[in-house]
């Protein structure tokens, strides 16, 4: 199993969590919340109003998601969701826990809380110049005050 990070649209409450869930996808176990170790910046952009994590390490904040163990074939699924490695890149990136709520691991080896963990996260470094200059978030949320609703691939044009 390999830990994965996600801080957008695939987290709970978020408009594509259904395929982490998905046991056609392959296996995906909520394991807690982390917070990058580096700064980042996390915009909103394009037409469909995307979060991307950019791959500029100190530059905007420290970004809040959940961490999930995940089995290659959820991995190679999702891989292919991020459009990996053409629109996002799959890099490991330390990862502090915040707080571990995973209940399929033994005890003696679920990280401590403000430990660190290196997690497979995908974020891009192939961006449009001015998405640096977009507003920088800690936290996604589709619904949030910014009002860029995500929009689902089956309602693109």
């Amino acid at each position: 199993m390999a830990r994965v990070f996600v801080y957008g649209t695939l987290k709970k409450g978020q408009p594509n969590y259904s395929y982490m869930i998905n046991s056609a996808n392959g296996t995906a176990r909520f394991q807690g919340r982390g917070l990058t170790m580096e700064k980042y910046p996390l915009v909103i952009a394009g037409k469909y109003n995307i979060p991307y994590l950019l791959h500029k390490p100190g530059t905007g904040h420290r970004v809040t998601g959940e961490i999930y163990s995940v089995d290659d074939q959820m991995l190679q699924f999702l891989d292919e969701f991020e459009g990996c490695p053409n629109v996002y890149q799959r890099t490991p990136m330390r990862i502090e826990v915040v707080a571990w709520e995973g209940k399929s691991i033994a005890s003696e080896e679920r990280p401590a809380v403000n430990s660190v963990l290196e997690c497979h996260v995908y974020s891009t470094s192939t961006y449009q110049p001015e998405w640096i200059n977009l507003p920088y978030y800690d936290n996604y949320d589709s619904f949030g005050d910014h009002k860029l609703e995500y929009v689902l691939r089956e309602r693109r044009d």
